[in-house]
């Protein structure tokens, strides 16, 4: 069981920026500093998020628009000297669920994941994050699940959390735990900055494990290999 995680430190961070949107893994750049990779339903929060962490206002744009984000976009950030990693990158999926955007496009964005996931060797943290006012549904535990059969480090992180009471926190951790079979969320508020902190441990927890067993996440053989989690069907 993971124990909770209580941190306070929060990184500066000298430098972020835009590095690539990619359509196909072909468009991606060459591997070099841990990533973190970041998903979630549209309008989960996530450029707010992506934005807090990057400790700037724009870099990610935030909009209105469900599914505005249609590729992989890759922003680097390189952090104080204070923090136990120098550089790191922040990869943005696409969202799922209410994308407006046509089904054969999202059809597209399943095994554009898929594969980035599978043969992305710096690929240390896999983020997945859930708006903690809907829970963990089918999409997300299905998801969740596929990446440990994959062996990708994965995250569970709520959303939104300064929209809840304390006792509707408590209640959705428990569950939370019970679904995921013991392993604890983060709590977080993008708005706030609540929770970024243990967030930020994990990250730099991620990027440890990665080093020590020889590199970020060491894909296997990208050949065809079982099927990922389904795409999910507009409600």
């Amino acid at each position: 069981m993971t124990r909770e995680r209580t941190p306070t430190f929060v990184p500066d961070v000298v430098d972020a920026a835009f590095v690539a949107e990619a359509r196909d893994l072909a468009g991606m750049p060459a591997p070099g500093p841990p990533e973190i990779a970041i998903s979630g339903r549209s309008n989960v929060g996530k450029s707010t998020l992506l934005n807090r962490l990057a400790g700037r206002k724009g870099l990610a744009r935030t909009s209105k628009t469900p599914g505005r984000t249609r590729g992989l976009v890759m922003f680097s950030l390189r952090l104080g000297r204070a923090a136990p990693i120098s550089d790191l990158r922040l990869i943005d999926l696409p969202g799922y669920g209410y994308a407006q955007v046509s089904r054969s496009e999202r059809q597209t964005w399943q095994p554009l994941i898929e594969g980035y996931t599978r043969v992305r060797r710096s690929l240390a943290l896999f983020v997945i994050l859930i708006d903690s006012r809907r829970g963990i549904e089918d999409e997300e535990r299905q998801l969740y699940e596929w990446l440990g059969t994959e062996h990708v480090p994965a995250q569970i992180v709520l959303t939104k959390v300064d929209k809840l009471s304390a006792t509707e926190r408590g209640l959705l951790r428990e569950r939370c735990r019970k679904t995921l079979g013991g392993r604890a969320p983060i709590m977080i508020s993008g708005e706030t900055g609540e929770g970024v902190p243990a967030l930020w441990a994990a990250i730099f927890e991620a990027a440890a494990a990665a080093a020590a067993a020889g590199g970020p996440h060491l894909a296997a053989d990208p050949a065809p290999a079982p099927r990922g989690p389904s795409d999910t069907q507009d409600p």
